[in-house]
């Protein structure tokens, strides 16, 4: 494992809309936003800034910085076989977040141990941070465009600063995917997270003790002579 303050980076990401949904039920013609991101959807966005299979981005925290506002609209979703479906959507609206994140090695791919450069790493992923990352942003669903710059966490003031605990119910945590677990399968992960003062700590995905089994899937293989380009190398073509 990787020490947290060498692996840290700390960031805004803001849109005007956003919908973080369970994916379970992503199936039905309505959606309704969570009030809150999903530690899925920030670690989306954190692989969107910068990712590597030699890695694993852990969401630690997250700020709240705007008050949570939804807006309901009439949408036109992609469909394969010739209808012209309308579905409701329910969005957050004007969201505003600061987020708080570290990596760890993924121990799941021994063969990439050479890639194993936290200097390196660390210095790519604060660059990507700054150039608004390496990959579009997007805040729960290409529907709602992100967008991302450095912060310092728990600078300025947020819409929940003052606020005492509010918890909410049961809520998608993540997926769990074979190359980061071990194990030959695809599942899903849930939890019930509280916000003090506009703040949300995450627990870490093996804490998740409510569960779902999607269905068997196998990982990806990646290899530094095939396709991946090693840290070292990739840091002197930015001149990190």
């Amino acid at each position: 494992m990787s020490d947290t303050l060498n692996s840290r980076i700390e960031f805004k990401v803001w849109g005007r809309f956003a919908l973080f949904t369970d994916p379970l039920t992503k199936i039905g013609g309505e959606k309704c936003s969570y009030h809150l991101p999903t530690y899925e959807a920030l670690k989306g966005v954190v692989k969107s800034i910068y990712w590597k299979p030699t890695l694993i981005w852990v969401i630690d925290e997250v700020r709240v910085m705007k008050r949570i506002r939804t807006q309901t609209k009439g949408t036109k979703p992609l469909v394969f076989n010739g209808r012209n479906d309308l579905a409701i959507y329910t969005f957050l609206v004007d969201v505003e977040y600061q987020v708080r994140a570290h990596f760890e090695w993924n121990v799941f791919r021994p063969e990439l141990a050479s890639d194993r450069n936290e200097a390196k790493h660390h210095s790519i992923a604060r660059r990507m941070v700054e150039r608004g990352g390496r990959q579009d942003i997007f805040l729960g669903t290409r529907d709602c465009q992100g967008y991302v710059e450095p912060c310092e966490f728990s600078s300025g003031q947020g819409a929940y600063d003052e606020d005492e605990e509010v918890s909410y119910g049961v809520m998608f945590h993540g997926f769990d995917y074979p190359d980061e677990t071990g194990e030959h399968s695809l599942g899903t992960r849930f939890w019930r997270p509280k916000m003090i003062k506009g703040v949300v700590k995450f627990i870490r995905p093996e804490q998740c003790n409510i569960r779902k089994h999607i269905r068997p899937m196998y990982p990806k293989q990646f290899t530094t002579d095939h396709n991946l380009t090693v840290v070292q190398v990739e840091a002197t073509s930015l001149g990190c």
